[in-house]
């Protein structure tokens, strides 16, 4: 009965290590936080460019990786440019924008 139980613990033991080294980062992925925290930064940016009267009209793309995140689609001027980096930067937890933003 005592080496049962050892067996069990050391069984317990091994999947909640196993849990949190699925749940790590590395440089090419994020932990599951991180992800979250992405999300929730996504959304937001998202949702700021889709209030904005001015940006409201054009389709810009969010994707985020790391707190960096990246603005892609087509915009008709520089000014657009300047403002969704603008209301971008004004996400708390935004690190760094990465403006693939294209003026045509």
């Amino acid at each position: 009965m005592k080496k049962r139980n050892i067996v069990i613990h050391f069984l317990l033991l091994l999947v909640l290590i196993a849990a949190f080294a699925a749940c790590a980062s590395t440089s090419t992925r994020e932990s599951t936080g991180e992800y979250v925290d992405d999300s929730v930064i996504t959304t937001k940016v998202k949702s700021l460019l889709a209030a904005d009267d001015f940006l409201k009209s054009f389709q810009i793309s969010v994707e985020t990786y790391k707190g960096t995140v990246q603005l892609s689609g087509f915009v008709n001027s520089q000014k657009a440019v300047d403002k969704a980096e603008e209301i971008t930067k004004s996400v708390k937890w935004v690190k760094s924008v990465k403006n693939n933003l294209i003026v045509k």
